[in-house]
């Protein structure tokens, strides 16, 4: 039997992944400038930015492995991590809703809404017992 929160759990991890390509690409010089950082750039993000979006991919890479590892083994590490995400996905959303870019709110603003009701709802399916290492399930 699947423990409940696997299927949010594999989602989110799938999402927290693209926006770890994402970042990566462009990183690498990918020309999506208009779907991030704003939208200002048209084109290649300039070297600043890029290198920007190479430390966001670590960590939203860092997180995807992660949320998707079920670390830290902790439970109510776990449930710090799932939730301090899910914030930070929260008001990426935000973020991507007041972005002057129309790609930026239609692409990542629901993504980042997502990733944060679903790290939210992990958090919510892992049991923190005395122990602080159970699960649900």
């Amino acid at each position: 039997m699947q423990r409940p929160g696997r299927a949010d759990r594999t989602t989110a991890s799938v999402l927290l992944g693209g926006v770890t390509a994402f970042q990566l690409a462009l990183a690498a010089g990918a020309p999506w400038g208009r779907l991030a950082w704003g939208g200002g750039h048209e084109g290649t993000l300039p070297i600043e930015l890029r290198v920007s979006s190479g430390v966001a991919a670590l960590l939203w890479g860092a997180a995807t492995v992660a949320v998707a590892a079920e670390r830290p083994r902790s439970a109510r590490g776990q449930r710090v991590l799932l939730r301090g995400l899910g914030g930070v996905c929260g008001l990426g959303a935000a973020l991507n809703l007041a972005s002057p870019s129309r790609a930026e709110r239609a692409v990542w603003a629901p993504v980042s809404a997502a990733a944060a009701v679903l790290t939210w709802r992990v958090a919510r399916a892992v049991v923190v017992t005395d122990g602080s290492a159970g699960r649900a399930g």
